[in-house]
């Protein structure tokens, strides 16, 4: 059973249109230039804002009709968004893995992560839906997003603390080999020109990378939510409103990921908490409530941790200083080049 009626699917929707076209037009405005801390502070609490403003309004609406459905679909969209808002913050620091491999300019970032957000509405609109559908149809499917995320939650949990090797990654290795890739960038353009031959700039395929991510992240948390609520409009809601900061968020905790290294196995324990309580559903429904305490336990604890323990030191890879390594040094030295031309 779902709360969206054609009104506030429509109320939704009209929320979340002018909330892009005023990000869109603030983007617009400035150009292209440096995302300081103070600016992504400032949107950052602008987006939370703006969400538990809606999650306000929604509870208030339901509320006139039947107090308590309004307080648990208020609790249910809490708790969903602050699931989705963990689990984003790893991908943030996917992001800037894949920012620092390329060494993406940081005045070009900004419209590489507000096209991977708005790709990400979509695929997160499609998959919900039929996420939703398939959950009707076959109750079963429960046990198996549960054990989903439960392994994912161990997987993760084994693999945090170890540095990624975007050079190994098959999908870039697929692209490298199909498509003719520019020596350096041109301003914030996907294709240009080399030699006469029209060929793609690295921000093209970074694009296509964050894309991949945004995949990776819809699988993880999409069962994740509906461990939380079945409804769709609530699932929904608190995805979107997850996703519409993530731009903002990110620039906030860019250079703030090695002081929270612990994050990842909280996440970790989240997913296979979560993934443990659809397992149950049927001998045990947790209580919303229980869900939204442990998980925002689980992520004070481990950010508290990271402040208290100090991060191990990596060893460096054979024949790489760094993630960068030599892929950012040859596109350092392209796009210095193109500027070099330009002038």
């Amino acid at each position: 059973m779902t709360i969206g009626t054609p009104l506030l699917w429509t109320i939704f929707t009209v929320f979340v249109i002018v909330a892009l076209l005023i990000d869109f037009f603030a983007m617009k405005q400035q150009g292209a230039h440096r995302v300081s801390m103070k600016e992504a502070g400032i949107w950052s609490l602008i987006w939370v804002l703006v969400s538990f403003a809606f999650c306000g309004w929604l509870w208030w609406y339901i509320g006139k009709e039947d107090p308590a459905l309004a307080d648990t679909k208020a609790l249910e969209f809490i708790t969903g968004y602050l699931v989705e808002k963990a689990l984003a913050v790893d991908n943030i620091f996917v992001f800037l893995m894949v920012f620092t491999y390329f060494a993406v300019p940081a005045e070009f970032q900004k419209r590489v992560l507000m096209i991977g957000i708005l790709g990400a509405l979509v695929l997160r609109a499609i998959l919900i839906l039929i996420g939703a559908w398939l959950l009707a149809k076959f109750h079963w499917l429960l046990y198996v997003f549960g054990a989903f995320l439960l392994l994912t939650g161990v997987k993760m949990w084994w693999a945090a603390g170890q540095e990624p090797d975007l050079g190994t990654n098959p999908v870039l290795k697929w692209i490298n080999s199909k498509m003719k890739i520019s020596k350096g960038y041109d301003g914030e353009k996907f294709f240009t020109v080399e030699n006469g031959v029209k060929v793609a700039t690295p921000l093209f395929v970074v694009i296509i990378m964050i894309g991949i991510v945004d995949v990776i992240f819809a699988v993880d948390s999409i069962p994740a939510i509906f461990a939380i609520t079945r409804d769709p409009f609530i699932v929904l809601t608190s995805n979107v409103f997850a996703i519409l900061g993530l731009r903002a968020m990110y620039f906030l905790l860019a250079n703030m990921h090695e002081k929270f290294h612990l994050l990842s196995y909280g996440l970790a324990i989240i997913l296979a908490f979560i993934g443990t309580k659809m397992l149950l559903i049927d001998v045990y429904k947790i209580p919303v409530a229980w869900s939204l305490g442990v998980t925002a336990s689980i992520l004070v604890i481990t950010m508290v941790l990271s402040l208290m323990i100090p991060p191990k030191e990596k060893p460096a890879r054979p024949g790489k200083s760094s993630l960068a390594g030599a892929p950012s040094a040859k596109l350092r030295a392209g796009q210095q080049g193109a500027e070099s031309e330009n002038r």
